[in-house]
């Protein structure tokens, strides 16, 4: 399924901006549905004279009528009539008679898209740029409520701010959408003075597990706000606009052990703000969780700074033990026992500047090949390291294995391909076809051809590469004209990859 700007720029008759704003509306497509109890559905004009549905969001309070996803379809011949005069008019245009939809009687309406031109300004484009159609269901037709009519006046309040460029409103941040406040989690009606004229029984609900005892109509949520934070010295600093109706931004209030989020979506006619509608949630959990999740990975973080800091420590007491050892063999093991500490060490000090237990891993490898001018300098060799390529974004469980593999890899070819004499290593590495290819090359005398090293480094090499990545790995040597290693590690196994 092609994402929504690729179906409207494929059209050729949407330009970017046009794709932007349709974005920020079918944000909000969940809530005009709820709003209005229908299925609400966005067309964009093709290069044919028709309509290509780029959206659809079907309503969580009532019965959906399209129960197949009509996304990418062209619009049917009932409908065209209607969306083609609203698109040319710029008018909003009701259904005469119910339409049937397979069977079920329904009644459309068709609201023209405007975009407005910039936030502060009140230019908006010429003509529309899509057209909305509200699909309602008939066949469950019953006297409404008094909260199905406000709800269905706020969709109406919409439908009109969307015919005129008001909606949705350029100002409004964009904010995350977890936790953020839905029609069926509570809705407050102000009046232009702030003053409550209605309010859903689960908004009232949320003010009385802050604070609130009575009842909200007819109060202003201002007065309300400021006896349930009385006392309270830090206060959301955007509440007093959000609770007044003001803004379209979002706020929370926090009392008693509950946090209450606000969202305030200012009403509009012909530019003059006539109310408001605000969003009411209690998202005490959800912002429980959030600070647990922010504890949690504060924890991590600190864990992997204090294992960076003890292997530095370890690495730092082996290289004083290799600098005091009295023969070549026990100076030759320390030294290699301290840089392979320090090679895990680098991919935990990456992990404790970050919330992600992902790591760029051409970054880890940078800082790595720094290892390499301390080898080179202990054989007398002068080295040219070379890295071309991208690893990418690595799972920490599988960067430390390979980390630590291709410091080994590294360091035999400095220290045996290499040594008494300068060269180059190249390090190329690439991600394709649902594996990462890693070549380690040397321009060193080479080994015959057919004969590997069973050294420890080797041994490790192959621990790492084929045990705990599940990867393959090859020596091809070359007598006289260097080595080249090649590893491939199956991506399937990262299951952190991005």
């Amino acid at each position: 399924m092609s994402t929504l700007t690729d179906l409207v720029q494929a059209q050729g008759r949407s330009s970017e901006a046009d794709a932007e704003w349709l974005q920020l509306l079918v944000g909000d497509g969940q809530l005009i549905a709820d709003l209005a109890f229908a299925d609400v559905v966005v067309w964009v004009p093709t290069e044919d004279d028709g309509f290509l549905a780029v959206a659809h969001s079907r309503p969580s309070s009532a019965a959906t009528i399209f129960y197949r996803d009509i996304v990418g379809q062209q619009i049917k011949p009932e409908w065209r009539a209607q969306v083609t005069e609203a698109f040319t008019t710029g008018k909003i245009v009701d259904t005469a008679n119910p339409d049937w939809y397979e069977e079920t009687p329904t009644r459309v309406r068709a609201v023209p898209v405007l975009r407005r031109l910039s936030p502060s300004g009140a230019q908006t484009t010429e003509h529309p740029i899509a057209v909305l159609t509200r699909h309602s269901n008939l066949s469950e037709a019953r006297t409404p409520g008094r909260q199905e009519l406000t709800f269905n006046q706020c969709a109406n309040d919409l439908f009109g701010m969307i015919a005129s460029g008001d909606f949705p409103d350029l100002a409004a941040p964009s904010g995350p959408r977890r936790g953020a406040p839905r029609a069926a989690d509570g809705l407050i009606r102000l009046d232009p003075g702030g003053i409550v004229t209605f309010a859903s029984p689960n908004a009232l609900s949320a003010f009385n597990r802050a604070g609130f005892s009575g009842e909200l109509e007819g109060e202003s949520l201002a007065d309300v706000t400021t006896q349930i934070l009385a006392g309270r010295l830090e206060v959301d600093e955007s509440l007093p606009l959000v609770v007044t109706g003001r803004a379209p931004w979002r706020a929370d209030i926090e009392a008693h052990g509950v946090t209450v989020t606000l969202r305030t979506i200012p009403i509009r006619d012909r530019g003059t703000r006539t109310g408001a509608i605000v969003l009411v949630r209690d998202v005490t959990e959800v912002r429980h969780q959030e600070q647990e999740l922010i504890t949690k990975d504060a924890t991590i973080r600190e864990i992997h700074h204090r294992v960076k800091n003890n292997l530095q420590t370890v690495a730092s007491l082996l290289r004083i033990q290799a600098r005091r050892a009295h023969s070549d063999a026990s100076r030759e093991a320390l030294t290699q026992a301290m840089r392979r500490v320090a090679a895990i060490a680098v991919v935990h000090d990456t992990l404790s500047g970050g919330l992600d237990q992902n790591v760029d891993f051409d970054d880890v490898f940078d800082r790595v090949l720094q290892l390499v001018a301390e080898v080179a300098s202990t054989h007398n060799t002068t080295v040219r390291p070379k890295k071309t390529g991208s690893f990418g974004i690595l799972p920490s469980e599988y960067a430390t294995p390979l980390s630590l593999a291709l410091t080994e890899l590294v360091t035999n070819a400095v220290e045996h391909g290499l040594a008494g004499r300068d060269g180059e290593v190249e390090i190329s590495a690439r991600r394709q076809d649902g594996e990462l290819s890693v070549r380690v090359r040397d321009d060193g005398v080479g080994l015959a051809e057919g004969k590997v090293g069973a050294g420890l480094g080797t041994q490790i090499v192959r621990t790492l590469i084929q045990g705990e990545l599940g990867g393959t790995i090859d020596w091809h040597t070359l007598e006289g004209e260097g080595t080249e290693v090649t590893i491939k590690v199956p991506l399937q196994w990262l299951r952190a990859e991005r």
